[in-house]
Order: structure tokens, then C-alpha cells, then sequence
């Protein structure tokens, strides 16, 4: 998903957040197309916007779905100031770090072009803006609505015991500086770029940016009350399949303005491809977690079969545009055994999450990263690998130090009593469904 866009300041004049529109010039940028292809291009990728801002719905579903009903308020809460917070935050800074054009420092590991955003005057943010393919504002909300999305996986995983206040601040530092930095590297024509290094659409600068952080919330949290006693996991069930299920769905057809969107223009040829490959890594996803569950537990778990879904788009992302249809479906159907046994790893390791993020967005991320320098030929695995190992470090230790700053400062997780009657009553004083006096779950 690299941007072309030009991050220049026209005229040295510095916009900041008042979005100044673009205004016609003498020095308009010679059109590379035709205005009705620029408009076909530009529409495209807007209506991938919109699909992808969807998926926010499809988190938040599929999140209280997989939770129990006395933390309902807390989760749509949370999914909902997300959105505003990585776009607020990528409009502020966000953008120029991950696009930072020709303002790099430290051998083309951070960059920066300035605070706010600046749309070049006239056609040059427009039909010259990226070769026709789309105008500078569709760029920012295009990128923003993924930025967004890395914080959303983290809310998942640390769900029904953190404190809400730590949450946002957590979201706001991470989506504001570590998602960027990590994906400027790739995407913004970093080190990582110049090695090689291949991530069409996110399965590492999204999802396993967004896992790392995860994973390192889950750790300084440690597990909910009840779910680890002497050494054996005990279930704690979601109150709501349906929801979860109209997640996963939502998450889907949101996938196809994800990958699809990522083309960065409306050719006929690519978008078309990528959204055969995106299907068909999801349907072997599915087909492959539920034989795995099956034979495993026994008894078929939709459960599983939900994240074995996720867990074959999460690991087409990186290759979808460039791996052959065979190797997507091989793909996904990797996908779709490996989170089924990650999410029986972590519960052995007594890493405690409740919707399956760490499986299904950092360790099938990682694998779809992987598999991409596997079965792309001009891709390198090495650099692959080491993309892997980089944004891994980098996530993680950023990821580690909020935490920990905030568990030592503000606090992270709710007391004993707010846990057992419910974030919705302790954090919100307020329930999702009202009069059916659900904080006395366990």
C-alpha cells in the first residue's frame, strides 16, 4: 500500500489541521491520464475507504460478540474513539511520518515532513497528484482509515480488564508514532523498501504492528480473573455468537477495500485479482480451521472457524497482489490450521486473550509475511525475514514501554470488584442491556 503522493508543502505554506483545499495555480502538475480516469481511479479508492472505515464495525461486533455482555458498553466504547483517534492523530502527525517524501534522518529510519496536512495547490494534488490514480485528500482518508485499524487490534486482546483511561492514551501514542514510523519503513519508501522488503496491503505494518502491541498489553495485564486456575485453562465464553458472526462477515466484505483499495488505483486487471485471491485465502481459512477444530475438540467450533476466516485474509494481505490463486489458497489454509493451534499455544502459555488477535493478526501476520517472499519469486524471504524480526522488535519495546509507563503512572488494569461486575457498570455506569443484571457473571 505505498503512497505516491508528493508530501511537499506548496509554496513553503505549512496548513496544519484547517485543511486548506487546493487551490488552482499557473503551476498545475501536467495530467498523466485522463480527467475520466482520474475520476474512475479516485472513486475507486474512496469507496475502498469506505469499506475499510466498515471494518470498524465488523471489530466492534465481532469483539462484543466474543466477550461477555457485562463489558458490551466498554467494547463499543472503545471501538468507537478508536476511529476518531487514529484519524485525529494521523492528521496531526501520523501522515508526514509514514510519508515523509524527502525529509529523511538516520539512514531512512525515521522521516518527517511537517505537522498537519498540506494538499498541493490545484491539479498537483489532484489528477497530478499520484499519476491520476487518486487526489491528495483521498491519500490521507485512504491511510488514516488503516491507521486507525492498529489500535483496534489491540483493544480486543486486552478486553475486560483494562482501564479505559490508559486504553485511549496507549492508542493515541501508539497510532500517532509507532504504527507510522514502522510503516515508513516500508510503504514510505524506507530501508526496509530499499531491501526488498514486500507488504502489499498490511499483514506485518498493520496486523502484526497491531498484534506486537497486543502481545505486550496482554503480558503487563496479565490474564482475567477465573480464566488460569491450578495450571488449567477454563473457558470463558462469549455472550453473543451472532454478533461475533456479523463481525466476521462485516470484516470480510471490509477486506475488499482493504486488499482491493491497495491497488491504489481502479485497474481492472489488478483490483479483480486481488479480490480472487483475498476470497479464496479466506474460504480455505475457514475450510482449514474448522477440519482442524473439529478433529481436535471434537465437536465443530464456530469460534475457531470465525478467526480460521481472519486468519486466511490477515495472511493473504501481504501477497495478495503478486502470489499465485494455488498459492493464496495454500495460503489460507495454512492460515486456518496455524491459529487454531496458536490460540491453544498462547492459553498454555496463560497469555490470556479473549477474541484471538494475538493468533490471528501477529502470528498469522508473521506468516503471511513470510509466505509472500515463499511464493513470490521477486520477492526475497531474507528480507522478508528480517522486515519481520525489525517491526517485531520495534512494535514490541515501543509497545512494552507505554505499558509499562502507564502501569507504573495511571494503571492499567480496573481493581478486583470493577472486573467481576463489569467495566459497562465500573467504567461507564451504564449496561448494554439494561435490567437483565449481567455484572454478576463471572
Amino acid at each position: 500500500m505505498k503512497s505516491s503522493g508528493k508530501l511537499l508543502k506548496t509554496f513553503g505554506i505549512v496548513t496544519g489541521i484547517g485543511l486548506l483545499p487546493c487551490i488552482a495555480s499557473a503551476a498545475d502538475a501536467a495530467p498523466t491520464v485522463s480527467n475520466e480516469m482520474f475520476t474512475i481511479n479516485n472513486l475507486w479508492v474512496l469507496i475502498a475507504t469506505a469499506l475499510v472505515f466498515i471494518m470498524h464495525l465488523g471489530f466492534a461486533t465481532l469483539e462484543t460478540g466474543l466477550t461477555r455482555a457485562k463489558n458490551t458498553v466498554n467494547i463499543l466504547f472503545k471501538n468507537t474513539v478508536i476511529v476518531a483517534i487514529g484519524l485525529l492523530t494521523y492528521a496531526l502527525m501520523g501522515f508526514s511520518l509514514m510519508y515523509p517524501g524527502s525529509s529523511w534522518v538516520l539512514g531512512k529510519v525515521i522521516g518527517f515532513s511537517g505537522f498537519g496536512l498540506s494538499c498541493p495547490a490545484g491539479a498537483a494534488g489532484l489528477i497530478g497528484y499520484a499519476d491520476g490514480n487518486y487526489a491528495y485528500w483521498t491519500d490521507f482518508m485512504f491511510q488514516g482509515m488503516f491507521a486507525a485499524t492498529a489500535a483496534t487490534i489491540v483493544s480486543g486482546a486486552v478486553a475486560e480488564r483494562i482501564k479505559l483511561n490508559s486504553f485511549l492514551i496507549f492508542s493515541a501514542v501508539y497510532v500517532m508514532l509507532v504504527y507510522p514510523i514502522a510503516g515508513s519503513w516500508g510503504w514510505g519508501k524506507g530501508w526496509l523498501s530499499e531491501l526488498g522488503f514486500h507488504d502489499f496491503a498490511g499483514s506485518t505494518f498493520v496486523h502484526s504492528v497491531g498484534g506486537w502491541g497486543a502481545l505486550a498489553g496482554v503480558i503487563i495485564l496479565g490474564p482475567r480473573i477465573g480464566k488460569y486456575v491450578n495450571g488449567k485453562c477454563r473457558a470463558i465464553p462469549g455472550h453473543s455468537m451472532p454478533l461475533a458472526t456479523i463481525g466476521v462477515f462485516l470484516l470480510w466484505l471490509g477486506w475488499f477495500g482493504f486488499n482491493g483499495g491497495s491497488v491504489l488505483s481502479a485497474s481492472p486487471a489488478a483490483v479483480s485479482y486481488v479480490f480472487v485471491t483475498t476470497t479464496l485465502a479466506a474460504a480455505a481459512g475457514i475450510i482449514s480451521s474448522m477440519l482442524t477444530s473439529w478433529t481436535m475438540q471434537k465437536k465443530p467450533d464456530l469460534s475457531m472457524m470465525l478467526n480460521g476466516c481472519l486468519a486466511g485474509l490477515v495472511g493473504i494481505t501481504a501477497g495478495a497482489d503478486g502470489v499465485s490463486v494455488s498459492a493464496a489458497i495454500l495460503i489460507g489454509l495454512i492460515a486456518g490450521i496455524i491459529v487454531v493451534f496458536s490460540v491453544t499455544f498462547f492459553d498454555k502459555m496463560e497469555l490470556d486473550d479473549p477474541v484471538g488477535a494475538l493468533s490471528v493478526h501477529l502470528v498469522c501476520g508473521i506468516w503471511g509475511t513470510l509466505a509472500t517472499g515463499i511464493f513470490m519469486e521477486s520477492v526475497p524471504f531474507m528480507s522478508q525475514l528480517i522486515g519481520v524480526l525489525a517491526i517485531g522488535a520495534f512494535s514490541f519495546s515501543c509497545a512494552m514501554i507505554i505499558f509499562v509507563a502507564l502501569k507504573y503512572t495511571l494503571g492499567i488494569r480496573v481493581s478486583d470488584d470493577e472486573e467481576m461486575r463489569g467495566l459497562d457498570i465500573g467504567e461507564h455506569g451504564m449496561e448494554a442491556y439494561s435490567g437483565f443484571q449481567i455484572f454478576t457473571q463471572q
